[in-house]
């Protein structure tokens, strides 16, 4: 990139200058986190070693996890770090590297999000041909397409944003490299490019989202039309959970990359960033394994069957000597 910029490094926009509020922070996304992290990893694992969840549902939960997992680790750590130690700086390549790992996550839960709208619309209005339709095949495309166009998302955006000049404030304001905060402070005069290409990638999402909903609408109109009680509580109990992640998450990316970027951030504008980046995938797993009693039974034969009968079993080996 022919003359990227005469700054060096970036500054992050931490939460508060106070001491004390800023260990409260790294408090709270420590916590946040670790619970992202412990239930990321159990889905991975449990839909793995349990073959009964071999199903085309829980391969899209099993991409989603590990999504999330990649997706929150590219922010939070490095928030925590900064907090701990009150230094803000992130060098050019760190923050083109998490502008690109951001957008790369970001754009692969966007295609992932539809995929499972799309599943769970099969598996419930049409259940009859969901063998024929959400193949091993099937399945496995539209998980690399979710991937490429993640790829795609973080090297346009990425290579775009970091092509213009910095050559003033190199404050970013958010606490994470992303488009609108650098574009405020580049001193390129034309951003046609990215704003193009930006312009795509709302209109995608927003096609995306549409999808989803017109999904969710006919599944809702399927699941009222059941005569069993039973069967409609435990659709919705499904599908409404993830319904609600998927507005936060879209609703909140869709207005961090419309509006206008304020010349003095405000606490709306870095919780609206956290809505969007660390919300989904710290709610993901709670939604998908305590709502759902095929994982918790799931989790509860992996434990049994991995964990506890080894401890038993040394436990008989020490007493019998």
């Amino acid at each position: 990139m022919p003359n990227v910029s005469t700054v060096k490094e970036f500054l992050l926009l931490g939460f508060s200058e106070v001491r004390e509020l800023q260990l409260v922070h790294t408090a709270l996304f420590l916590l946040v986190y670790l619970a992202a992290l412990t239930g990321n990893l159990l889905i991975i694992t449990v839909t793995v070693l349990d073959r009964r969840l071999h199903t085309p549902m829980y391969f899209f939960l099993r991409n989603l996890s590990v999504l999330d997992l990649c997706y929150i680790s590219v922010t939070v750590p490095k928030s925590i770090h900064d907090s701990l130690t009150d230094k803000r700086s992130i060098s050019f390549l760190g923050c083109a590297t998490q502008l690109f790992l951001v957008d790369l996550f970001a754009g692969s839960e966007l295609f992932l999000l539809m995929a499972m709208s799309h599943d769970r619309y099969v598996a419930i209005c049409l259940p009859l041909r969901y063998e024929l339709i959400m193949t091993n095949t099937a399945c496995g495309k539209m998980a690399a397409a979710s991937w490429l166009t993640g790829v795609m998302f973080g090297v346009s955006y990425s290579a775009l944003t970091l092509s213009l000049s910095f050559c003033g404030s190199n404050l970013v304001q958010t606490f994470f490299c992303d488009v609108p905060s650098l574009l405020k402070i580049s001193c390129s005069k034309e951003h046609i490019a990215i704003n193009v290409s930006v312009t795509g990638g709302v209109a995608f999402g927003v096609f995306c989202f549409i999808l989803i909903i017109v999904s969710y609408v006919r599944i809702f109109r399927a699941v009222l039309r059941m005569p069993a009680t039973e069967s409609r509580a435990k659709a919705f109990s499904t599908c409404l959970p993830h319904l609600a992640v998927v507005t936060v998450f879209f609703s909140a990316a869709a207005v961090d990359y419309v509006k206008p970027v304020s010349d003095s951030p405000s606490t709306l504008d870095l919780l609206v960033s956290v809505f969007y980046t660390v919300v989904p995938p710290a709610l993901n797993p709670l939604i998908y394994s305590l709502r759902n009693r095929d994982m918790k039974a799931a989790l509860g034969r992996v434990l049994k069957g991995r964990f506890l009968l080894p401890l038993l079993r040394d436990k008989m080996s020490v007493s019998f000597c």
